[in-house]
């Protein structure tokens, strides 16, 4: 079973940039659909951003469309979210998570199984 960790978090200015990375072990990385979610205080999580297992397929929450950039690099088992012109908006934990079924056919209606624990963005106004 794949297992990930994430990193990149951290404090920036409104309108700077951040990359997150997630980093995979213990299963094959490259078979599997990758996703962002992020939780904000007092809020349900929601999805951000999501590649399908070849990288070719990319979705992205309309909210974050045009300023995050998901990215996988299969011979390293870690995918990427580029985030870019922050808003204090996009505070909240990010996580990483990863699809149940490999080789998944579609980008749509994915179910995710093992998470991180998720690193913290802060965005000042």
């Amino acid at each position: 079973q794949v297992q990930v960790v994430e990193s990149g978090g951290g404090l920036v200015q409104a309108g700077g940039s951040l990359r997150l990375s997630c980093a995979a072990s213990g299963g094959f990385f490259s078979r599997y659909a990758m996703g962002w979610f992020r939780q904000a205080p007092g809020q349900e999580r929601e999805f951000v951003a999501s590649t399908n297992w070849s990288g070719r397929l990319t979705r992205y929450a309309d909210s974050v469309k045009g300023r995050f950039t998901i990215s996988r690099d299969d011979p390293k088992n870690t995918v990427y979210l580029q985030m870019a012109r922050l808003k204090p908006e996009d505070t909240a934990v990010y996580y990483c998570a990863v699809d149940r079924t490999p080789y998944r056919a579609t980008i749509e209606s994915i179910t995710f199984g093992s998470w991180g624990q998720g690193t913290q963005v802060t965005v000042s106004s």
